[in-house]
């Protein structure tokens, strides 16, 4: 190594530098530590430094202390990403070394750069709970990357900043190199179901003002930048979609669907008190979420291969519990599968297991919730059927460009919930208390552009474009299934994290998915297949590595692994 990727400010100590590679070290902990590090020949006294790499103290990386340290000194590279932390020992490298008890030092690359940035390790891996199935199991779930690795730091301005306008300059390159990465990444947007195909520069206009819809959308408050004749506008819209009359409704627009979920749910543990959640085990973790919240007992039912909910073993799960109430979570598109459940068919199960009167559905439509009334020979979701809320999310199928939701009630089950608040001069009756009032004109404004006949047009595309995906994928050999109802494809996962992070791809177990929103044209379906293809010549060209079998997860007749196709 070369004096000039010594560690600034330490090249006119040392002009010997020895690159030692990756050390393992068991400590008292029992615990195996690796770390890059650099050993430093100081050329006036011959004692040795030893230079540890160690990532910022917030993060995953674990450290450990060298025998004898003198000093540790900190010092922050030019990028803001990682900090070098020295550790610096004084002594002989053979003491050093056989203090350290090192099972093993493995040569670094001879271009080992000691200055450059450490790419992050693969993230850390914690167990799942229970599969789909019910029983209790233990799966690896992958996290993504500590953001703090890499977040951007707020400091200071410099005294003389009004003047010389320099962090004025350096706000702007950094904003610009963001919009070139979004730009970007939106390239590859595959695995979420946001629709990123609109254009809002109409209402550039309104974003000077702080619009604030706080306490209940139907009675103004004292505080008069609001926007609540637009949010009304769009309740009125979805109420007439779900069949309910402007006199029997209630609802407000939310920050985002979990928001929908928690706010249905707790109406009907405020009807039924007493009331056991059930949900399907492939329900949004944020239904479960709000019977840990609520403190509510839960039951979670079975689902077919398809996703959707098991009404057999619903039944089963009733018969546990006939004194009390049933609050159940009816699934309008799974998460993962994209399954709707049967709201029919669970509203029979109800009324023949003896709970007539005495449940209370939520129907969480985040994705498809708005998709449905546009597919032909598809189950409606109507309040002329026996459920109490739907919810759906505006920047999913909508296309808002900031997190929200739409979540309707009925009007007689409200008034268990809201409070008034003289300090608002409102009704208190939703889960926030400011609420974004931009939102709403977003929404207003794309059902407006776009209005039934406009949305019918993107849902007729995306299931198109949802078939034609599945069969370039099942022609690959790769297996692939789409539920009836859905434009959501799950397909076998890709073995390789770097593929699944460029397309930002949802994985569970051994699938993943692609969410096919009206932003997805056939052109990028054929960029990304073509890509998985090359990419599984690859992984699996030595026959050492086989292709999973993804027969549980999607069945054997969608499953093309060797032991089904």
């Amino acid at each position: 190594m070369k004096n000039e990727q010594t560690p600034h400010g330490l090249s006119e100590h040392f002009s010997q530098i020895k690159s030692v590679g990756t050390i393992t070290n068991n400590l008292n902990t029992k615990r195996t530590i690796t770390s890059p590090f650099l050993i430093l020949k100081n050329q006036h006294d011959q004692s040795f430094f030893v230079y540890k790499y160690q990532k910022n103290h917030r993060s995953n990386y674990s450290s450990f202390s060298f025998p004898r340290t003198t000093f540790t000194k900190k010092h922050q590279p030019t990028s803001p990403k990682r900090r070098l932390h020295k550790k610096i020992m004084a002594g002989s490298i053979d003491v050093m070394l056989r203090e350290l008890n090192l099972e093993s030092v493995e040569s670094l690359p001879d271009d080992f750069d000691p200055t450059a940035v450490i790419k992050d390790h693969v993230p850390p891996v914690i167990n799942g709970d229970k599969l789909g199935n019910g029983k209790e199991q233990v799966r690896e779930i992958v996290l993504g990357r500590n953001v703090h690795t890499s977040c951007l730091e707020v400091t200071e301005p410099d005294d003389d900043d009004e003047v010389t306008g320099e962090r004025e300059a350096q706000m702007a390159s950094v904003l610009a190199r963001y919009r070139k990465s979004l730009l970007e990444r939106t390239k590859h947007h595959l695995g979420y179901p946001y629709n990123l195909d609109f254009d809002y520069g109409a209402l550039s206009q309104l974003q000077h003002f702080s619009i604030n819809n706080l306490g209940d959308p139907f009675i103004e408050s004292n505080y008069g930048v609001h926007s609540r004749q637009f949010e009304v506008g769009v309740l009125d819209w979805f109420a007439r979609l779900w069949e309910l009359e402007k006199n029997e409704y209630w609802g407000y627009i939310t920050n985002c669907g979990t928001e929908g979920n928690l706010h249905g749910i707790l109406v009907g543990r405020e009807v039924f008190p007493e009331g056991i959640l059930y949900a399907s085990s492939e329900s949004h973790y944020s239904v479960f979420k709000a019977a840990r919240m609520y403190r509510m007992d839960c039951e979670k039912v079975n689902t077919l291969i398809s996703g959707e909910i098991d009404c057999e073993d619903f039944r089963a799960k009733l018969s546990l519990h006939k004194d009390k109430p049933a609050i159940i979570n009816v699934n309008i598109g799974t998460t993962v599968k994209g399954a709707v459940d049967d709201l029919d068919l669970v509203i029979k199960t109800l009324e023949e297991s003896g709970f007539t009167g005495r449940f209370y559905i939520h129907c969480d439509g985040a994705l498809f919730g708005l998709m449905m009334p546009f597919v032909k020979l598809a189950p409606k979701v109507s309040f002329k059927k026996p459920i109490g809320s739907v919810s759906v999310s505006g920047h999913k199928f909508v296309g808002c460009p900031m997190p929200c939701g739409v979540q309707i009630t009925r009007l007689e089950h409200i008034n268990a919930l809201s409070r008034n608040v003289e300090y608002l001069a409102s009704r208190d009756a939703t889960i926030m208390g400011s609420r974004n009032g931009h939102a709403p004109l977003f929404l207003w404004y794309t059902l407006n552009r776009k209005g039934y006949r406009g949305f019918q047009k993107e849902v007729q595309k995306c299931l198109r474009n949802a078939h034609y995906l599945r069969g370039r994928l099942t022609s690959a050999g790769i297996g692939a299934m789409l539920n009836e109802l859905s434009s959501t494809v799950v397909f076998e996962r890709p073995q390789d994290e770097e593929f699944t992070r460029k397309w930002q791809l949802a994985c569970q177990g051994n699938i993943a998915h692609v969410v096919v929103m009206p932003n997805i044209t056939i052109d990028k379906l054929d960029d990304f297949v073509n890509e998985l293809i090359e990419k599984r010549a690859v992984w699996y060209k030595d026959g050492k590595r086989k292709p999973p079998c993804v027969a549980s997860d999607i069945g054997q007749a969608n499953c093309l692994c060797e032991l089904h196709k």
